[in-house]
């Protein structure tokens, strides 16, 4: 038994360890979510991790992302997450795609070869691409909804995606999906809170010539944003932190069925 997992095999047994290890899980994005999802998975004995995301640390990422630290800012977010990811665990097989999810980027991924999915995307459009090509692949898919505008974690939910109620996001993937003619069954993490009072969409100087961001002269992706949410760390390590959960007690429930050879 690997020393570094020994509280956690002392609650879940040997067989459940092996069979996390031989487990393969594609995170698809690599942001406030996604990468609490990556690293908890990680430190849960994950032997195989995909990491994917097309973006560069920016310096406002440092308030939520796991990877985002000052001296990574410019850095590609999967080059920093998998150097962290390593860090952790240097036995972990991680997989650093520095792309974005597409229909026409799927071969990419090796999709065929994982076991279980996480969606922490944000573009709507990119997100139902990837919760249709999921099930095409017979794969198992936790899905995040919105997690920018909270800051209460202790309202978090899990439920199946035509379940959810009260989150903006989770309505247009209900609604989009229902236009495709998608009518099958997922997990997802979302939060139905509602600030009681009205926020700043955009309280930092991005978006503009004062942004934060340049990279090589060439201004981040936030530059061409026409909204930029608030969001917290608080709400989304710990939205993060369930998907990973779901990963672990699905393999926990089903550890035989799961098990590669």
């Amino acid at each position: 038994m690997n020393p570094m997992f020994q509280r956690l095999c002392l609650l879940v047994g040997q067989e459940v360890l092996n069979a996390l290890s031989h487990t393969r899980v594609l995170v698809f994005g690599a942001g406030g979510v996604g990468s609490w999802a990556a690293e908890a998975l990680v430190r849960c004995g994950i032997g195989r991790i995909g990491i994917v995301d097309s973006d560069a640390v920016c310096i406002t990422n440092i308030n939520r992302q796991a990877q985002a630290l000052f001296e990574n800012v410019g850095k590609p977010k999967v080059v920093a997450l998998k150097e962290r990811l390593l860090s952790i665990n240097p036995s972990c097989m991680v997989d650093a795609f520095e792309a974005v999810f597409s229909k026409e980027s799927v071969p990419l991924f090796r999709m065929e070869s994982a076991d279980y999915i996480i969606d922490a995307i944000d573009s709507l459009s990119f997100k139902l691409d990837l919760i249709e090509t999921s099930f095409q692949f017979r794969i198992p898919l936790f899905s995040s909804m919105g997690m920018a505008q909270k800051l209460d974690p202790t309202q978090l939910q899990v439920a199946d995606i035509w379940d959810t109620y009260g989150c903006p996001l989770a309505r247009l993937v209900r609604q989009g999906l229902r236009k495709r003619g998608f009518d099958e069954r997922f997990m997802t993490v979302f939060s139905p809170e509602r600030l009681p009072r009205r926020v700043e969409m955009s309280a930092v100087p991005c978006g503009n010539a004062r942004c934060f961001c340049s990279v090589k002269n060439e201004m981040d992706w936030c530059a061409s944003k026409k909204i930029i949410n608030g969001s917290a760390v608080t709400v989304t390590a710990s939205a993060g932190l369930i998907l990973a959960s779901l990963v672990m007690n699905a393999i926990v429930h089903h550890e035989k069925l799961y098990l590669r050879k």
